[in-house]
């Protein structure tokens, strides 16, 4: 089968998919380069382990309202793993067995992996932005100061990861008050809960920090004529952005951070270290982040990382 095509929910019902077979599930998801980086990453655990030979990812697009229809159906054709991208990484909650206690935290799941009785929930994307977060711009969450822009999958991983790791202060704005407070619900029952604070995006907290973290959850950027989800004139120069989006590479957020002469960077090594976490989870292995970055990069039509 060919790795690169898109496929659909019909294609998964006349369609033969061979070995163990891996996939990532979005709408959209033609976008995606999770295919390129895990078949990457999979070429290179064959060369030692032959129980390898016969795996490969692939992609899939799925409308939100069939998700729950979906898994069962993947599950049938006998899917060892899925990854799960925007919208999905909410509704699958209620089409799972069992959840790792980050999943259960973050109400969300981004990794699923094949059981006799279904699929059982993981969430990588914490791990994917903390890894990020310290590669791309040498930060660490621990004793921050976090503005969070979303309130979705992504934005719950990153809220649960940001308490989980000690951050100082954590702000959250969302344009959807009932996914807001959906977010505020969860963080509430965590230790460091107290330390959560909501906020208007037109309109940043007062009286912030010289230094801090401002991280994109949003989905605004994906499409060409986004605007930046705030206006980083409200902040001191001495913030750092990190938008999770990574295609294209360089967002409206991106390209006022650098106008304004502010640390800022891509998601695109959240995306690969959450894809190879979830690899993990799924080989029981260690997975190389240089395979699967050079792949990303190569997909996107990026000049390569140096040291990598």
């Amino acid at each position: 089968m060919d790795t690169d095509t898109t496929y659909t929910l019909d294609d998964l019902e006349r369609l033969d998919f061979p070995g163990t077979p891996l996939a990532v599930l979005g709408d959209p998801v033609r976008h995606s380069i999770s295919p390129a980086m895990h078949n990457a990453a999979i070429a290179r655990l064959r060369k030692t382990d032959s129980r390898f030979k016969d795996w490969a990812y692939y992609r899939f697009e799925v409308p939100a309202d069939r998700l729950l229809e979906a898994l069962p159906r993947f599950h049938r054709k006998s899917f060892l793993g899925l990854n799960l991208t925007v919208p999905h990484k909410v509704i699958a909650m209620a089409g799972i067995e069992g959840l790792s206690p980050d999943a259960e935290r973050m109400g969300a799941v981004n990794t699923l992996v094949w059981d006799e009785m279904g699929y059982d929930g993981f969430n990588t994307d914490g791990f994917g932005l903390k890894r990020g977060l310290a590669e791309d711009l040498g930060l660490s969450l621990k004793g921050a100061t976090v503005l969070l822009l979303g309130s979705g999958g992504a934005a719950r991983a990153a809220a649960v990861q940001c308490l989980l790791e000690a951050c100082a202060r954590l702000y959250i704005g969302n344009r959807s008050p009932e996914r807001l407070a959906g977010l505020l619900e969860i963080l509430e029952g965590m230790e460091g809960g107290d330390r959560v604070e909501s906020f208007a995006l037109d309109r940043l907290p007062d009286g912030l920090p010289g230094e801090g973290i401002l991280i994109n959850a949003t989905s605004l950027g994906l499409k060409e004529g986004d605007p930046a989800p705030v206006d980083l004139a409200a902040l001191p120069r001495g913030w750092k952005v990190y938008d999770m989006i990574y295609n294209p590479a360089r967002t409206a957020l991106l390209k006022a951070a650098a106008g304004r002469g502010m640390d800022a960077a891509n998601g695109l090594s959240m995306l690969v270290y959450q894809g190879l976490r979830s690899l993990e989870i799924w080989s029981h292995e260690k997975v190389d982040a240089r395979s699967m970055m050079s792949a990303a990069t190569h997909a996107l039509g990026l000049p390569p990382r140096m040291g990598r």
